[in-house]
């Protein structure tokens, strides 16, 4: 989107995460849904909060206040997930983000953008990809692309992977109770059949 300046702006989805304010470039939003079910996964950081079921795909939900070394929220009626699109260590995949609530979306003008200082932010600047006035306040830019290392990214595919390998395990073993109950229906039928005649 071009200013009367002639200069690029770009739109940004903020939202809040223990009190401060945080912005996710939209191209790279899917969709907002609410805080619902999330099914936890064991044995994996607590960062990752688990997973959801998003029309029949397992997607991970991340807090990132806990990866970012904030103490833990409660969920609150404002709480929702941000579905996001990236690519992180060359896989392209979608992320549930966890946030305290959703603001607005907001025209961000490149000449805008500051760097962010090494100090006085609660997370690394490695994840930032600037910071930008908000009314009175600066809201951060994060770079979504970068928020996972390598090792981060191994932790959330075997989540994904752990619950996929379930489900499986429960599909085989509710076909197999069918296949029983069907085998012992007709063993009913069977002995029905025998004591009549």
């Amino acid at each position: 989107m071009a200013t009367t300046t002639g200069e690029i702006a770009e739109q940004y989805l903020t939202f809040l995460l223990a009190g401060e304010e945080y912005a996710i470039d939209i191209l790279k939003v899917k969709e907002i849904i609410e805080y619902d079910i999330v099914t936890t996964v064991p044995k994996t950081p607590v960062w990752i909060r688990g997973v959801i079921n998003l029309r029949g795909s397992v997607v991970p939900v991340v807090d990132l206040g806990l990866k970012f070394g904030m103490e833990a929220r409660p969920v609150t009626r404002t709480t929702c997930i941000v579905i996001v699109e990236g690519d992180w260590t060359g896989q392209h995949i979608f992320m549930g983000v966890m946030a305290d609530a959703v603001s607005q979306v907001m025209d961000i003008v490149s000449g805008e953008v500051r760097e962010v200082p090494e100090f006085g932010t609660r997370i690394t600047v490695d994840y930032l990809k600037g910071m930008a006035h908000l009314g009175k306040k600066f809201v951060l830019l994060l770079d979504i692309d970068k928020i996972l290392s390598a090792n981060e990214m191994l932790d959330l595919n075997e989540a994904v992977t752990t619950v996929l390998e379930n489900d499986n395990h429960a599909a085989l073993l509710d076909s197999s109770e069918a296949g029983a109950l069907m085998e012992g229906d007709a063993g009913a039928q069977a002995q029905d059949s025998a004591v009549q005649e």
